[in-house]
């Protein structure tokens, strides 16, 4: 583990240890997958950055190096096999750019470091020891002009005396410890430490912090108590976020938005705006995004290119109507907005005018439902990830979008909005709107994808999420079909399975007019975690999953690292444990979860139950202290501390932190903030319930 980070939140002090950042990820950036065979050559079963082809390469080179000792045969097969390990792109890429080998453990292993204590012995040393005197052809020892790792000669036989001078130069050169953000190579596949996976956490306290019905959240980018609030009418509202443990409310006035968009757009059973995203220099440049659905036949300016085209081997003409609304009659937007300028800057802005900057994207749906939706800023390159559903259709994809690389349907979008194109350029590289594309997005390594595509093979991605303490982990909650709601780790032009998986189960479509894929064809990445409709009950209807985030908070350390995801109907809540760290392995547990008895504002519980009364989780959220919320159909709710609830936590330090006082429970002024109504007011909050129920 690495160093302490020392937390402060009010008077308490928590001492949280961040994770070692070593992930399994190949030296392409991908995602490593289970092979369907073992490969031959390559001593690595189940999961491995390698598939038979890369194997069989790996092959003819360790042949054509033709190394004529045979213990160094064997330790040359290894180092060259490692490039099929599943932390492959941590070995190769460790220093100043791409190794011809991996980094070879040498003695020196951190006291932090998560791998296994066989990468303390010295294999540097032997790999110098074994191979001393043995000649090889294309040595991937050579060095470079630098006196590093460098590209390997393609001349005469060679030993390593011939190359370095020493083992103390070798070892500078290609040796290296396990350090709590690296691994190394000790001849066998990476090993992390077995340990016994953490308890999970006694349970979830929440507090009622306001009675407002929203979409989506997002901290505002100045790093401020403020956050902003959607609703899948079209509203955007600045809310201010109460310090912990200070018995405060939201403050929302919902008389007066941030932003009105009700007139673009379309409110329906399955439509609305999806999802917002404010740039991350918004503070400087006032730049935000929203993600709606409009109906061209009401709004002229809902256009846009059909989802179902000759390029996917879709004529619209043939789809048939959908709950009485013909393909493409209504669109997926995002369109950027400019926050009014005030004299201290953008980042003071309370209202932003609803007049586009420029439309982004925009794409007809072929059917009404499974159009996702959200958007989200990448933490570490500034693009703007898209999700977008299958279509929707009848059931099951029957136009088999979602595995159709040409088609934008059943896919994640990675698009750059800062470098804009030219109209003309917009025009001759087919896009859907004003973007350019990422120069390292998957397409530049298979020429079947589309550009924008960073991952595909998706249903309906609802709520997704960047880790705060390792911005590689991008987490999804898929929705399901029949059986399974999953979370996937999303990685680089990976394949997460639909149509021809649901979640790890295989799928059998019930009507096929655009073809099948067949599970041979296809390296499906499975789900992390994630539960079948049985689990739940099934009074309330057919799941849903809400993904959610991992707790970085500190309101409550026992829950720290898990990431925290629920069902739509709001029975159930799961925390999720990575173990060993950094594996990309999880344990999942449903977790129990109240609100507490001081919330400042009461919560109603399930008839029956002790449950609080939530009714519908429509999504995560996640404020700039990284404490977790939940937004839901009667109002927002904020992780707090666990004995608030009368859980059990020994890291909390119960004294240290004050306990709100019953006077300091909301006014009837400080309640007249909700005084216009929320979407749980009167007809529109039936029609709200019913439009989320529907789009998942």
């Amino acid at each position: 583990m690495a160093a302490l980070v020392l937390l402060l939140s009010s008077s308490l002090l928590l001492l949280i240890p961040y994770p070692a950042a070593s992930l399994p990820l190949c030296t392409d950036s991908r995602s490593p997958l289970p092979q369907p065979t073992p490969l031959t050559f390559c001593p690595y079963n189940g999961t491995s950055c390698c598939n038979s082809t890369q194997d069989l390469r790996i092959q003819k080179q360790f042949e054509a190096m033709n190394v004529s000792d045979p213990s160094c045969r064997s330790v040359m097969k290894w180092i060259l096999c490692a490039r099929c390990d599943p932390f492959s792109g941590e070995l190769f890429t460790i220093g100043t750019g791409p190794r011809t080998v991996p980094l070879l453990c040498n003695s020196t292993v951190s006291a932090n470091s998560s791998q296994s204590s066989g990468a303390a012995r010295d294999y540097c040393s032997g790999v110098w020891d074994t191979c001393l005197n043995a000649s090889m052809l294309n040595s991937p020892f050579a060095p470079s002009l630098q006196g590093q790792a460098g590209l390997p000669m393609n001349s005469s036989y060679t030993k390593l005396t011939e190359l370095w001078q020493s083992k103390n130069d070798f070892c500078n050169a290609f040796g290296g410890a396990a350090l709590d953000e690296s691994v190394c190579f000790d001849g066998e596949p990476v090993k992390l430490n077995a340990t016994a996976a953490p308890a999970p956490p006694s349970g979830l306290c929440i507090e009622r912090l306001g009675n407002g019905s929203y979409l989506d959240m997002v901290a505002h980018p100045d790093g401020s108590n403020h956050a902003f609030f959607s609703d899948q009418k079209g509203y955007i509202w600045l809310g201010t976020i109460p310090a912990q443990g200070s018995g405060g409310t939201l403050e929302i006035d919902e008389s007066n938005p941030f932003l009105d968009l009700t007139d673009e757009v379309h409110f329906d059973t399955e439509f609305g705006m999806m999802g917002i995203a404010f740039h991350p220099n918004f503070a400087q440049n006032g730049r935000f995004f929203a993600s709606f659905n409009c109906d061209k036949s009401k709004w002229p300016g809902c256009t846009g290119r059909c989802s179902c085209n000759s390029d996917v081997n879709c004529d619209p003409s043939q789809l048939p109507s959908d709950n009485g609304a013909q393909p493409c009659q209504y669109q997926s937007v995002i369109a950027e907005y400019s926050a009014n300028g005030t004299s201290s800057g953008p980042s003071a802005a309370t209202t932003a005018s609803p007049a586009e900057v420029r439309r982004i994207f925009t794409m007809g749906l072929p059917f009404t439902a499974h159009h996702g939706g959200q958007i989200l800023f990448g933490p570490g390159d500034g693009y703007l990830y898209f999700m977008m559903g299958d279509g929707g259709g009848t059931s099951g994809d029957p136009y088999n979008f979602s595995q159709n690389k040409k088609s934008m349907l059943g896919k994640i979008m990675r698009l750059d909005v800062d470098n804009i194109p030219s109209a003309a350029e917009v025009s001759k590289l087919g896009l859907w709107g004003n973007y350019s594309i990422p120069k390292d997005n998957p397409y530049t390594e298979d020429s079947e994808l589309q550009p924008e595509i960073w991952t595909y093979g998706m249903r309906n991605p609802w709520r997704c999420s960047f880790d705060a303490a390792r911005p590689d982990y991008f987490m999804c909650g898929d929705v399901g079909q029949d059986e399974y709601e999953e979370v996937d780790v999303i990685t680089k032009g990976g394949n997460y399975g639909w149509r021809v998986y649901e979640g790890p189960l295989l799928y059998n479509p019930p009507e096929s007019p655009g073809g099948n894929t067949s599970a041979k064809s296809i390296n499906t990445i499975f789900p992390v975690v994630g539960y079948t409709h049985s689990e739940v009950n099934k009074n309330l209807g057919s799941a849903s999953i809400t993904g959610g985030y991992f707790y970085r908070g500190t309101a409550d350390p026992c829950m720290y690292g898990s990431y925290l995801y629920g069902d739509l109907y709001a029975e159930n809540i799961w925390a999720a444990i990575e173990n060993p760290g950094n594996s990309g392995k999880f344990n999942s547990s449903r977790i129990s979860f109240s609100c507490a008895k001081d919330s400042p504002i009461p919560c109603e519980t399930v008839q029956g139950s002790q449950l609080p009364s939530l009714l519908y989780i429509f999504s995560f959220g996640q404020d700039n202290q990284k404490d977790i919320y939940l937004l839901t159909y009667k109002g927002v709710y904020r992780v707090v501390r666990p004995s608030r609830c009368g859980y059990t936590c020994a890291k909390e330090n119960v004294t240290a932190v004050s306990t709100p006082s019953p006077a300091s429970a909301p006014s009837n002024a400080s309640s007249l903030v909700y005084g216009k109504g929320s979407l749980v007011l009167a007809v529109a909050s039936w029609l709200l319930l019913a439009s989320l129920v529907a789009l998942l």
